[in-house]
């Protein structure tokens, strides 16, 4: 048999640094768009699988040990529908909004990377990929929708993304 991109599935990762707790004033918005934008989620056409805790979501999974950091990890079908759902309804409209709620910070905050249909990654293997991005840049370990690779890690593929919402690598 051999390698298809149906073989692998396209995982993600991104975290955020809080400006405030997630129960103050400030936050409300954004704890209250979580359901309704993880229910989006999880009907995205080419949605494979999303980290969550008991409560339905990831805030109270920690993230390289620190408290003001939250994630969020999912597996989708190709990067196609990732960008798909990122750049579409609800879930761009918190994009725009990210600013309010989340520190803006000069290092990688997201990335991609291709596992083996069926694999759900490790909140460690997520952070090993992100700290892998920030000092090799995008490789087929650890890559960015803008620049991007298949899942046999051959050429990069750069992608066009809109403006004031993608990844600046």
């Amino acid at each position: 048999m051999t390698h298809s991109a149906a073989a692998y599935e396209l995982a993600q990762v991104n975290i955020a640094r809080l400006k405030a707790p997630l129960d103050t004033p400030l936050l409300k918005d954004f704890v209250d768009s979580l359901d309704p934008v993880n229910a989006d989620a999880d009907a995205a056409d080419g949605f494979v699988w999303r980290l969550q805790d008991d409560n339905g979501d990831a805030t109270d999974i920690s993230v390289f040990g620190d408290s003001w950091l939250i994630i969020n990890m999912s597996v989708w079908r190709d990067t196609d529908a990732l960008t798909a759902f990122m750049y579409r309804g609800r879930h761009r409209e918190m994009l725009a909004r990210r600013r309010e709620w989340f520190e803006r910070v000069q290092e990688a905050m997201a990335t991609l990377w291709w596992v083996p249909a069926g694999h759900r990654p490790t909140v460690a293997e997520a952070e090993s990929r992100l700290l892998h991005l920030r000092t090799h840049g995008p490789t087929p370990y650890a890559f960015t929708l803008r620049t991007s690779f298949p899942p046999q890690g051959a050429t990069p593929l750069l992608r066009e993304v809109p403006e004031g919402l993608g990844c600046s690598v």
